[in-house]
Parts: C-alpha cells; sequence; structure tokens
C-alpha cells in the first residue's frame, strides 16, 4: 500500500543534507515533490518515484484537512 504524504510532513531521508541535516519538511505533492532542508532551509523539487525512494520514515505527520 503506498504511502500519503501531505504537505507539511516532516520526512526523514536515507541521506544526509550538506548541512548535516536528514530532515525536511514537503511544501509541495504530486508528480514532482518541493522539500525544504530543515537545517538550511534549502528547498530541493524531485520527482515522486525518486522521493519516495530517498525516504526512509515520516517523522512528523501533518493531517490533511478534506
Amino acid at each position: 500500500m503506498p504511502v500519503k504524504y501531505n504537505v507539511g510532513d516532516v520526512v526523514k531521508m536515507r541521506k544526509q543534507h550538506p548541512c548535516g541535516t536528514d530532515e525536511w519538511e514537503v511544501m509541495r505533492t504530486g508528480v514532482d515533490f518541493r522539500i525544504k532542508c530543515n537545517g538550511c532551509g534549502r528547498v530541493v523539487m524531485l520527482p515522486r518515484p525518486k522521493f519516495e525512494k530517498s525516504v526512509k520514515k515520516i517523522v512528523q505527520s501533518q493531517k490533511s484537512q478534506v
């Protein structure tokens, strides 16, 4: 079953960012994901398959209000 990611979720990635942290906040979902580093604030866009492969776990979940 695929994992649902929501805007505002904080995810732990498999590799560390050069600034030293491995936690990122999801800013946009869809075909591409926009994520922001919680250490230095760098914003990166990744295609969905690469993002899903790189995520280790969801650290903090932001429940979607639909």
